[in-house]
């Protein structure tokens, strides 16, 4: 390399160097204002599993059972997901009234069902994962002994806000939901 080339690429580096990064805008709080999370068409799959497998991480962390998917869960989920955006709020009973046992009966689940997890946002389904460990009552029944099945869904508005709902399962049995939720 001549001399000329060498000062020419360590002048472009310099002047790299200098560049602003791009203005991350914040809010009032100071902190990163959400992006909106996109999710592709086709990335179902993909999606589903980065949960499946962030979910089965943390719990091999704590020595727990492996998760596997269970197709009735999963569209119980699904429902319920696009009947929170119907309602525009995240809670935990349908429009018409249904609980999430009720819901997963519907669908013909006849395992155990554990408990049901929800969320509003513009974030990934990692990053929803994270805040549900955030706290201790969803972390508790990501965590719990007894899963051995879960569902995962979400529905996606076309302005960019996603519902997502996680069921969890276990063996035949009574349910382990809180009075008012069965």
């Amino acid at each position: 390399m001549d001399r000329r080339s060498a000062l020419f690429l360590g002048a472009a580096a310099a002047l790299a160097a200098c560049s602003q990064p791009a203005a991350v805008p914040v809010g009032a709080d100071g902190k990163p204002l959400p992006q909106v999370y996109r999710i592709k068409p086709g990335s179902d799959s993909e999606i589903s599993f980065h949960m499946l497998d962030g979910v089965n991480a943390l719990r091999q962390a704590r020595s727990e059972p492996q998760l596997a998917f269970n197709a009735a869960l999963n569209a119980a989920c699904a429902a319920h997901s696009r009947d929170m955006s119907v309602q525009n709020r995240p809670w935990h009973f349908g429009s018409d009234g249904s609980s999430p046992l009720l819901r997963v009966q519907r669908v013909g689940y006849s395992g155990k069902l554990l408990g049901e997890l929800i969320s509003e946002t513009y974030q990934t389904e990692l990053e929803t994962l994270s805040s549900w460990m955030g706290q201790a009552d969803t972390r508790d029944l990501l965590l719990n002994a007894s899963a051995t099945e879960m569902g995962f869904a979400w529905f996606q508005e076309p302005a960019g806000k996603i519902w997502w709902t996680i069921l969890l399962g276990g063996a035949v049995g009574v349910s382990t939901l809180p009075p008012g939720l069965g």
